[in-house]
C-alpha cells in the first residue's frame, strides 16, 4: 500500500509500504529499508518541496519503520530498530492527520511536532517544537491549536500511565522475504481528500 502525504491540497511525498495488519480500526504498516520516496514532478508547492527531497533523500534507510495508525486518531506510533542486533530504539508518537483510505493505501500529513520515548529513558520528550512553530502557520493554517492539543493529550495519557498500544510490537520482526515495493505509476493522480 502507499502512504501519501497531502500538503495544502496536493501530493507532497509518497512511500510504498507493506500492510502488516488491518482490522478496520488499527492499521499497521511497514516500510522496509530501501523503500523509495516518491515526490511529485509538478505542483504549486505553496510551502515548498518536501524537506526530505530538498535534503536529497531518495529512500528509507536502516532496518525499516513500523507504523501503527488508528482510525480517526490524529497521531500514529512509529517503531524503530538499529544495529546489527536490531535493537528496539523506542516509541515515536508522530502527530499527523488521521489516515484517510484511498484505492492505493492511505493519505495523511505529518504535523512535524512529535513525542519521543526512547526505550532506555524514564520518560518522553517533545521533538521539533521550534520547527513546528516556525513552519506550522503556513503548513497547517488554522490547525495549530488542535495539533498542540493532540500533543498535550498524548503527554497527559503517558503521564497517567495509559499505554493505549500493544507494547509487544517492540518484539515484532518482518518477514525476511519482504523487499521494498515500487510506487504505482499513477500515485499522484489517485483522488484524495484535502484538509
Amino acid at each position: 500500500m502507499v502512504r501519501r502525504e497531502i500538503m495544502r491540497g496536493e501530493p507532497w511525498i509518497a512511500i510504498p509500504q507493506i500492510c502488516v495488519q488491518d482490522d478496520g480500526d488499527l492499521l499497521v504498516t511497514y516500510t522496509p529499508g530501501g523503500s523509495p520516496f516518491g515526490y511529485p514532478e509538478s505542483g504549486t508547492f505553496p510551502v515548498g518541496r518536501h524537506p526530505w527531497m530538498l535534503a536529497g533523500g531518495t529512500s528509507w534507510r536502516g532496518h525499516g519503520r513500523l507504523e501503527l495508525h488508528w482510525t480517526g486518531v490524529e497521531h500514529s506510533l512509529f517503531l524503530f530498530w538499529a544495529g546489527a542486533e536490531r535493537e528496539f530504539q523506542g516509541w515515536y508518537f508522530n502527530l499527523e492527520d488521521a489516515p484517510r483510505r484511498t484505492s492505493i493505501g492511505f493519505d495523511t500529513l505529518d504535523h512535524e511536532l512529535d513525542v519521543w520515548w526512547a526505550a532506555d529513558a524514564e520518560t518522553y520528550e517533545f521533538k521539533d517544537v521550534d520547527d513546528f512553530e516556525e513552519t506550522g502557520p503556513a503548513r497547517y493554517p488554522g490547525r495549530m491549536p488542535a495539533i498542540r492539543a493532540e500533543a498535550a493529550r498524548i503527554a497527559a495519557r503517558l503521564d497517567a500511565g495509559d499505554h493505549w498500544w500493544d507494547k509487544s510490537w517492540a518484539e515484532w520482526t518482518p518477514d525476511p522475504s519482504w523487499a521494498p515495493r515500487a510506487l504505482p505509476a499513477d500515485w499522484t493522480t489517485v483522488p484524495f481528500e484535502a484538509r
